[in-house]
């Protein structure tokens, strides 16, 4: 086990956990919601430190990210445990249980030198959630920066601000999920109420922090698909995140606890597409369609296709310094011409 960074005692030997925003109070011996801190004694404890569950190189578009070194190939691993419960989680084999007996043990300095020996320009903390994972992901991420790589964290964004501004020094792209726009969708799909903290703390992410931004939702039928949600968070981005914040809508598909909802039409995805476009955002994208024309980065001032995508193959066709090649408009696109 690894000492937890973010904690504090409290009386009779229970401490209060100040990683994500759960801040759970933990009495001896016991786990908090993610189950991967446990008091031990009256020390807090991080029990999956270095337990890899999953890793893999992948295109970077994968997490997804459009707007963040296009084209490059990141070393991709998650461990185990989440925070939230999600009934539509994809990785739940992983997210959704305890830490199991055996686990891979991948140290930093090993992972930084896998990350480089397979020609990876970063590392990304993905398939589960990278706060509850929060010292060895610090220590992967101090690590990687010292020797060139990018960092990005996928995330449900339920850290807290402690944790944030802990890391923020280290971590370059910032993946987060909204998963709607009210009380009663985060209920019913993560078991969480206090859902408006996710928007705080990604603002600061970008703020305070000059993190790379991508927000996705994934559209589930019937629950987040109103136009009154969508039209929320389209706002949100562009009020607290700015106009060239990538929106990725994807399609849900039948998974875990929800294999009875059928997948989002097409006509869904594309009226949140619209929705977004027409709330100011510059660039809104649809997944998990591929070949739709949506997966494509056109510019926004002059109309023309800047990098074509069909899935995760990518083609870079007008981009320079992360600007439009042909009229010069920004396009808030980190590129490799960039230090990481």
């Amino acid at each position: 086990m690894h000492q937890a960074l973010l904690y504090e005692k409290l009386t009779d030997g229970r401490v209060r956990c100040n990683t994500c925003q759960w801040r759970c109070d933990i009495g001896i011996g016991k786990t908090g919601v993610c189950r991967m801190y446990q008091n031990k004694d009256g020390k807090l404890y991080s029990l999956n430190y270095a337990q890899v569950s999953s890793i893999a190189i992948d295109p970077i578009e994968k997490k997804p990210l459009f707007h963040f070194h296009p084209g490059s190939a990141v070393l991709s691993l998650g461990g185990w445990g989440c925070n939230f419960h999600c009934s539509d989680c994809q990785n739940w084999e992983i997210s959704c249980t305890d830490l199991p007996l055996k686990s891979r043990q991948i140290q930093p300095d090993e992972l930084v030198a896998m990350a480089k020996e397979n020609d990876c320009q970063g590392i990304a903390w993905t398939y589960n959630e990278p706060t509850v994972w929060f010292e060895y992901t610090l220590d992967s991420a101090k690590l990687a920066k010292e020797n060139g790589l990018y960092t990005a964290y996928v995330t449900n964004g339920y850290m807290t601000t402690e944790a944030l501004d802990t890391i923020g020094p280290y971590l370059d792209a910032y993946r987060v999920d909204i998963k709607g726009f009210s009380d009663q969708t985060y209920r019913k799909l993560a078991k969480i109420t206090g859902w408006r903290g996710i928007l705080e703390t990604a603002k600061r992410a970008k703020t305070k922090w000059g993190m790379h931004i991508e927000v996705v939702t994934n559209i589930v039928p019937g629950i987040n698909d109103d136009n009154d949600q969508l039209e929320g968070i389209a706002n949100w981005i562009k009020e607290d995140l700015g106009e060239l914040t990538p929106w990725h809508v994807t399609r849900f598909y039948p998974h875990y606890k929800m294999t009875d909802v059928l997948p989002t039409p097409v006509e869904t995805l594309e009226r949140a597409i619209n929705i977004g476009r027409k709330n100011g955002l510059k660039f809104v994208y649809g997944g998990n369609i591929p070949g739709h024309n949506s997966e494509s980065t056109v510019c926004y001032s002059c109309g023309k296709m800047v990098i074509r995508r069909h899935g995760y193959r990518t083609e870079t066709l007008g981009l320079k310094s992360g600007n439009c090649a042909y009229c010069g408009a920004d396009l808030n696109i980190k590129t490799d011409a960039e230090a990481a």
